[in-house]
């Protein structure tokens, strides 16, 4: 089939890539030149593991290609995704629709045949109907231009896996819109061959399926990071309360790890949107939890801040520290709201000389954060320092000798904030070790 993918971002240059890995013939549409350009060229403009070798693969093979132009994109193809992001509005905490909005008012004017335009961006509920709406107003083929919703459920790091072999798709169809269905079980027919479940389901489900999967796993991460509190205040081990909690089948140990909390583009402003929309549907205390759980979230950040100031007591100006980490999480070079990079910064604010290494982020971090320092490794960038931050759990830091570490560093002393490290071989190497929820 041909279909187009309006956005090239994390989102669509992925969904680009895996579509043409399937057979589609695929066009990326971005009102960006520079970013299209970079693509045409088989270059992608962030890391993604497996995504640049996918890409350069199919544009190669012609199976891919990009262009700026709506017009174009209407000829090529009746199936259009709108893969577009949906940041926190500035200033407030609801979803900014403006990049959503603007591809139906562009590709709308160019759909004089029937089409069908699938959005799957993370969009408050309610917004589907009213794009479809607005869909059938400004297209000339009229309500021969229909709308579906299909939610994205990609973990960075794993993107490409997540969209070849997903655990489920969602499909959100206009009532009787049986036509779209049977359109979109094909694109994704070898998807479905390999028995990948489909839900197929209406409008405001389908919004709500990322909004409530993404609060869930929020909360998951959350509760366990207040039990970190608890258990540091009990004197108990958090690591050892989650493992036993794992083995529980109703509560699993996936996103049950306590640390410095989540960050990224996703967890941090999806719920304080979904927070809002309830609010504006007229049921707030439904999702009331979920100032909580961002409130405990953030205190995590405030805990690691602590600890660094109980072991340089006489006060952080001027001290040395390295901080190991700027990603949200490993496998990515994305810093939106990462925890690591929001520390390091607010060392630096304290007065504290901070040196940050990460393997993939640093290029982000340095246009982000160009007050701090920078090193090229994680044993330079702990050159002299009298404390180090570990922040983002890359197997890089795992893979680190303890003892070659302590050569280089003016005091050997450690936060684990992600609680992945070797205490025991860390402190048998004569570090003084703190993690967060243990002893």
């Amino acid at each position: 089939m041909r279909l187009t993918v309006i956005g090239t971002g994390y989102l669509g240059a992925t969904h680009a890539a895996c579509m043409a890995e399937l057979g589609h013939e695929v066009l990326g549409v971005d009102v960006d030149p520079d970013k299209i350009a970079a693509l045409q060229s088989g270059s992608v403009p962030f890391y993604e593991p497996g995504l640049a070798e996918l890409l350069a693969k199919h544009v190669a093979s012609g199976r891919l290609r990009f262009t700026t132009s709506y017009r174009e994109a209407a000829g090529f193809a009746d199936v259009h995704f709108s893969c577009v992001g949906t940041p926190q509005q500035p200033g407030g905490q609801g979803a900014d629709l403006r990049y959503v909005d603007a591809v139906i008012e562009s590709l709308a004017p160019h759909l004089d045949r029937p089409a069908l335009v699938v959005g799957k961006s993370t969009v408050p509920v309610g917004t589907a109907a009213r794009l479809a709406a607005r869909l059938a107003e400004l297209a000339p083929a009229g309500d021969r231009a229909r709308l579906a919703w299909n939610p994205e459920f990609l973990r960075e790091g794993f993107a490409v896996e997540d969209t070849l072999r997903p655990d489920r798709l969602v499909l959100g169809l206009a009532d009787g819109d049986t036509g779209s269905e049977q359109l979109l079980r094909e694109v994704y027919r070898p998807l479905l061959e390999n028995e990948v479940p489909l839900v197929v389901a209406d409008f405001p489900t389908a919004e709500l399926v990322k909004t409530a999967a993404n609060a869930f796993l929020a909360t998951k991460i959350s509760f366990i990071n207040a039990m970190a509190e608890l258990c540091e205040a009990a004197g108990a081990d958090v690591t050892r309360l989650s493992e036993s909690l794992s083995y529980d089948p109703r509560i699993g140990g996936r996103f049950l790890h306590a640390g410095v909390g989540f960050g990224g583009g996703c967890l941090p402003k999806d719920i304080r949107a979904f927070r809002v929309r309830a609010e504006e549907l007229g049921v707030g205390p439904a999702l009331a939890f979920l100032d909580e759980v961002d409130a405990i979230n953030l205190r995590r950040r405030d805990r690691v801040m602590d600890l660094a100031a109980e072991l340089l007591p006489d006060g952080l100006a001027g001290r040395r520290i390295a901080v190991w980490g700027a990603a949200f999480k490993p496998d990515s070079d994305d810093i939106r709201d990462s925890p690591a990079l929001d520390l390091a910064a607010r060392l630096h604010r304290a007065g504290a000389s901070v040196s940050v290494y990460d393997p993939k982020a640093m290029d982000n971090a340095r246009k982000l954060r160009p007050e701090l320092d920078y090193g090229t490794g994680p044993l330079e960038s702990a050159q002299g320092a009298e404390l180090i931050l570990h922040l983002t759990e890359w197997r890089e830091f795992r893979a680190l000798d303890p003892q070659a570490v302590a050569a280089v560093v003016a005091r050997p002393q450690i936060i684990d904030g992600r609680n992945i490290l070797d205490r025991d071989g860390w402190r048998a190497a004569g570090w003084t070790f703190r993690s967060l929820g243990r002893q």
